[in-house]
């Protein structure tokens, strides 16, 4: 596959392309709802996708824009820009079974952030069920860099 065929174009990564309903919550005592719509679009031409946020985090709302699609050699750029001015990048990962791995620093999803402790990665797997109508995702944090810990479980039904 050429490097422009990896892209977008790559069936695995249009695999989530479609209006999602979302909930999940944020872990902790207590849990903190998480509640709203993700629609993830094939942009024109096929290179890319387009992800669209558009949930409340407890009583936060949350609005965010993310084009997915860059090959960077190893996976994609998923780069997002939120409704508070934040952009922030993220790496993405499709493995052979068609597992999204998403890998990220500490500015990623500032809502969801504990206030306490602080974060220094954060990564996601994001799995998709055999019928494509859901998909499920775990969040993991690191305050180190190095040590894991859950952070949100978040739930999507297809539209």
């Amino acid at each position: 596959m050429s490097s422009e065929e990896t892209r977008a174009s790559d069936p695995r990564l249009r695999s989530i392309a479609g209006r999602w309903r979302t909930s999940g919550r944020v872990l902790g005592e207590p849990a903190i709802p998480v509640v709203g719509t993700d629609i993830y679009e094939v942009f024109p031409g096929g290179h890319f996708l387009v992800h669209h946020v558009d949930v409340t985090v407890g009583d936060q709302p949350v609005r965010a824009i993310e084009i997915i699609g860059e090959a960077d050699g190893s996976g994609y750029l998923a780069r997002s820009f939120d409704s508070e001015g934040m952009a922030e990048v993220m790496h993405l990962t499709i493995d052979d079974d068609g597992v999204f791995h998403f890998a990220g620093g500490s500015d990623i999803a500032a809502a969801a952030q504990p206030t306490d402790v602080p974060t220094a990665r954060v990564r996601s797997t994001l799995r998709i069920a055999p019928d494509r109508q859901s998909m499920t995702a775990l969040w993991e944090r690191s305050e180190d860099g190095i040590s894991w810990q859950p952070w949100m479980e978040m739930r999507f039904a297809a539209e």
